[in-house]
């Protein structure tokens, strides 16, 4: 009953499907860097898929040549060919590909004092494909967090914008900050992180650590300049219901909303087990249904 529809970050019409240029945007709009940092960042994204890019040494050759010792930084037209041809590269096929639902999906994260970037992809056999970019600014309050907290606000952005992917599905989280893999199995943190971590309890994750120099496609992402004008990052899910748990064991605090709620603990506890919760539970109060 319609022309063309939008299913899943893709075009279907009439003549096919087509990759929604809203997915890519972030890429498209990228303009002509004015350092040789910047170029540097951007060859790392452009190499990381240079099996996919025919004859990419020889594209990207007057690019290269601005990162040599003692060069002028001169952005010539030349380097506007090989710029603009790279960037209509990475947003094209076979970089760009629908997802492949029996695969598990990858997501790359990284974030800087005033952005974050994620590259949503799969990797088939050995080959890495892009699905979806993104990325964001942060806000006043959000650039006072710790590193931390800024790395696990870029897996929450991430997870937000591609959710309708990755709900039901395995997913690989890489980032470049180790300590998040403890993070979460860790008791003893801040109330806004334990709240993103039991967001993140929706979804089927598994984080792994991949070095920054590794990381070159978020990296490059969460460096781009972005306008003041974009939307703030969400640190909420759609009603923050969360559709999935861990069952089995109970959660740490379990006795302790017990006891706050009663006044009561449970019977077959140590005696210095039921001391360490009526002194614990003197930091807290209940809410329902929050600690």
């Amino acid at each position: 009953m319609v022309d063309k529809g939008l299913i899943l970050g893709h075009i279907v019409s009439s003549d096919g499907i087509a990759v929604d240029p809203a997915k890519t945007d972030v890429i498209r709009t990228l303009p002509y860097p004015t350092t040789v940092k910047e170029v540097r960042s951007f060859l790392g994204h452009a190499g990381f898929y240079r099996r996919f890019i025919r004859d990419f040494s020889k594209t990207s050759q007057p690019l290269c040549s601005l990162l040599q010792k003692d060069q002028i930084f001169d952005f010539d037209s030349d380097c506007k060919d090989a710029w603009d041809t790279l960037k209509e590269k990475l947003i094209s096929a076979p970089v760009v590909q629908p997802p492949n639902w029996e695969h598990p999906f990858e997501l790359m994260c990284d974030a800087l004092d005033t952005s974050v970037g994620a590259v949503l992809g799969q990797k088939i056999g050995k080959e890495p494909h892009v699905i979806a970019y993104a990325s964001r600014t942060l806000d006043s309050a959000q650039r006072n967090y710790s590193t931390t907290e800024k790395e696990l606000l870029a897996i929450v952005f991430a997870l937000e914008k591609f959710r309708s992917y990755l709900l039901g599905a395995n997913v690989i989280v890489f980032s470049d900050h180790a300590a998040l893999r403890y993070l979460m199995n860790k008791k003893e943190v801040k109330p806004r992180l334990i709240r993103w971590i039991l967001l993140l309890q929706e979804f089927n994750l598994e984080i792994k650590d991949k070095k920054g120099r590794e990381n070159l496609v978020a990296d490059h992402l969460s460096r781009i300049p972005l306008t003041s004008t974009d939307p703030p990052i969400k640190e909420e899910f759609p009603d923050e219901h969360l559709l999935l748990a861990q069952r089995g064991k109970l959660p740490w605090f379990a006795d302790m909303v017990n006891y706050l709620v009663t006044g009561k603990v449970p019977t077959h506890l140590s005696r210095s087990a039921i001391n360490k919760i009526k002194k614990e539970s003197r930091f807290y109060f209940w809410d329902d249904p929050y600690l």
